[in-house]
């Protein structure tokens, strides 16, 4: 320990109270990354202590054992043994365990034990011990355990005095805690288990195993029935917020967006020069920015319900349904809110802990049906399925639309399945979790949840995106219309000589080279197809309301229906969206992920086209 910053390192099963004691230790001074060559989530904060000693704290992943059966579990292994490539090992261990959950929590604090490293046990949550009856006597767990024991409150302002002391006194006496094992050593399960219960009868006394509160509300939430019906409601709420709540943020965002690029634009000469800076910069942050409402919101609800002990819950409902195509009840949330936006769902694939499910979930995801679809939908569909009523009260437009949320559902469980039957891994891993008592979340904790989230996606997506945006631009106002063109610029850029070139290659899908244009600029965006095929069609369209109206008619004049249904079902598979394709990037750290998942949604996308347009024709809809 001669280091003039000691690194602490907080360890303990998820559910813990380990990020909020962080939390509380660090406050803002923290940053996030991922630990090199994996995508776990690494978060390192700082605090001075009243003796005026500085700390590097390391939030390290939740683990319920060393014998991993995880990555996150791996790396929190590796790291406190000091074996993780480019981390040191840290000075101090805290081993955080939750005082209502003793007779799991301390099997994992034994196994800490046993590296032989100056450790220190904090028991969290002491105040819902006690309200729950629960008498930890921590002198004879210190006593037993031969390190270090103190109390914490995560989410009391001074809940963590008395560790912040522990550790200046550790800094002032490094052999302080003396009573270790040898470093190396390991405890099979059953002295594990037979160790545990010695601990617990010894240092615990508790009336009732759970809270009644708790026991209540079980009886509920995991009915085989009520439970489900509960969650779809939960869900559907979710799902609705991350609609309606985010919709007037994001409106703001564009109209700032707007209002920069006319100002930006007011200053600056005619040239290739504003345009880069108003249509290929701004817009392009803008485009990115837009999604952070959605982000946000999406993460306050998974925040909240992870914090208040009901997510585990949600999982351990929907494992054995999600498990039959391949995935886990882990996989639900990301794939529910890659209805809004495939972004944050991504990225909330990080609660998914087996590598191999993660995966399947990120691949998967962008088959879920995103809003950004929605105004090519209400294209078509307005264009060329008449709005009648079936059977007396369903509407017509409204199935077929229920149909594309619908396949794109069915095709992510069929693409699950299918990598399921083909991984080599052909074992199962069961869902283990831990059902932690229900418990308010803590707001300091959602709030700087959110910021880090915020931070996270501005960072590692925006770069990505921006430059694409750039580059689309590029391909879009190079090189301009000759002198006397009677066509759109559009059309004789590079995008659109690709466009024309495209042709040969879409034709069998019944795509004409209008739409072939319109799919390049739709890259940075699915729904900008729309304003796209409205250039095209050299019309003045000022928003994409009124480009809908005015393409409505044309489309219905010039396509057949089965060029419509044919694009139509395009768009349920095609990656028509550049900011999925970062975020895989992003959080698998592979561009083989990204090959695959474009590779695979292409393959589908143009297969199912072209079986719809075929067949459209042959029944005499071409």
């Amino acid at each position: 320990m001669t280091t003039a910053v000691q690194r602490i390192a907080l360890v303990g099963n998820p559910n813990c109270g380990k990020t909020a004691l962080f939390n509380l230790l660090t406050g803002s001074r923290q940053k996030v990354a991922n630990y090199a060559g994996v995508t776990v989530e690494r978060k390192e904060g700082r605090f001075h202590a009243p003796s005026g000693r500085q700390y590097a704290i390391l939030d390290l992943p939740g683990a319920y054992s060393f014998h991993a059966a995880s990555l996150d579990e791996a790396v929190t292994r590796d790291l406190c043994r000091g074996f993780y490539p480019g981390e040191p090992a840290p000075d101090v261990i805290v081993c955080v365990v939750d005082a209502t959950n003793l007779r799991l929590h301390l099997r994992f604090a034994l196994e800490v034990r046993e590296l032989g490293r100056p450790m220190v046990l904090a028991v969290n949550m002491m105040d819902a011990a006690r309200r729950r009856g629960i008498d930890v006597d921590l002198k004879v767990l210190e006593r037993e355990l031969g390190v270090p024991v103190v109390p914490t409150v995560a989410v009391q302002r001074q809940g963590a005095r008395e560790l912040v002391a522990m550790l200046d006194g550790l800094s002032e006496d490094p052999a302080a805690p003396t009573v270790r094992l040898a470093q190396g050593s390991e405890l099979d399960s059953d002295t594990l288990h037979a160790e545990t219960r010695r601990l617990l009868s010894l240092a615990v006394a508790m009336p009732r195993r759970t809270a009644e509160i708790d026991d209540a509300l079980d009886r509920w939430l995991l009915h085989p029935v009520f439970g489900l019906l509960t969650l779809a409601v939960v869900m559907f709420l979710i799902f609705q917020a991350v609609y309606a709540w985010a919709t007037p943020l994001m409106d703001g965002i564009e109209l700032l967006t707007a209002k920069l690029g006319e100002w930006a634009g007011a200053y600056m000469p005619e040239g290739p020069l504003k345009s880069l800076v108003v249509d290929g910069i701004i817009a392009g942050l803008g485009g990115v920015i837009v999604f952070l409402p959605q982000i946000l919101i999406l993460f306050a609800f998974i925040l909240a319900l992870e914090e208040s002990g009901y997510l585990p819950r949600a999982a351990f409902l929907l494992d054995r349904m999600m498990s039959a195509a391949g995935l886990s009840g882990r996989s639900f949330i990301p794939l529910l809110s890659s209805f809004a936006c495939a972004v944050p769902g991504i990225m909330s694939t990080r609660s998914i802990q087996d590598p191999r499910d993660r995966m399947a979930t990120i691949l998967v995801a962008p088959l879920m049906t995103c809003s950004a679809r929605l105004p090519v939908y209400a294209l078509l569909i307005g264009a060329f399925i008449p709005q009648k009523q079936v059977w007396g009260v369903l509407n017509q437009q409204g199935l077929v639309l229920f149909g594309l949320y619908a396949a794109g559902v069915l095709s992510a469980l069929l693409v699950a399945w299918v990598m399921k039957k083909w991984r080599r891994d052909k074992s199962e891993h069961p869902l283990m979790l831990e059902l932690p008592s229900y418990r308010v979340p803590h707001a300091r904790d959602l709030l700087l949840g959110l910021w880090e989230r915020a931070a996270i996606f501005l960072k590692r997506v925006g770069g990505i995106i921006l430059a694409m945006t750039i580059l689309l631009w590029f391909l879009l106002t190079f090189p301009g219309a000759p002198e006397g063109a009677t066509g759109p610029a559009i059309d004789y850029s590079f995008a659109g000589r690709i466009g024309h070139a495209m042709t040969a290659v879409f034709a069998p899908v019944g795509f004409n080279w209008q739409i072939c244009i319109a799919l390049i600029p739709g890259m940075a965006a699915r729904e900008v197809v729309v304003s796209s095929l409205a250039t095209v069609y050299a019309l003045s369209a000022t928003d994409e309301d009124s480009a809908i109206q005015a393409l409505s008619p044309i489309i219905s004049d010039s396509w057949s229906l089965a060029t419509a249904l044919s694009l139509l079902v395009w768009f349920i598979y095609a990656p028509q969206c550049i900011s999925t394709l970062a975020t895989i990037r992003r959080e698998t750290h592979s561009w083989k992920q990204v090959g695959i998942a474009a590779g695979y949604l292409f393959a589908m996308a143009y297969l199912a086209s072209l079986v719809t347009y075929q067949v459209a024709v042959l029944l005499g809809a071409g």
